[in-house]
């Protein structure tokens, strides 16, 4: 038997939700809502100031990334004039 993890405290059903949206959100006090069909989770909603927060995340990850990536890359002697 397969089981799906609900990465939410907060559940609607995809009938409900499309009720109303905007009384799910109230409802879950700024938290993700997991928007369910036939019983596994289908999409997430998340409040804007969270999906804010979840970007500027991804971004410094991905700019972490980066800057590892590039200690890998061969150092370069500069002197002091050729700055």
């Amino acid at each position: 038997m397969f089981t799906e993890t609900v990465l939410a405290k907060h559940t609607s059903s995809i009938s409900e939700f499309k009720k109303n949206p905007s009384a799910a959100m109230s409802e879950s006090n700024g938290e993700p809502v997991a928007v369910l069909s036939h019983n596994k989770p289908a999409f997430y909603c998340v409040p804007p100031a969270l999906f804010a927060l979840m970007i500027d995340h991804i971004g410094d990850q991905m700019l972490l990334e980066k800057a590892v990536g590039r200690l890998d890359d061969e150092e370069v002697e500069v002197s002091l004039d050729q700055l």
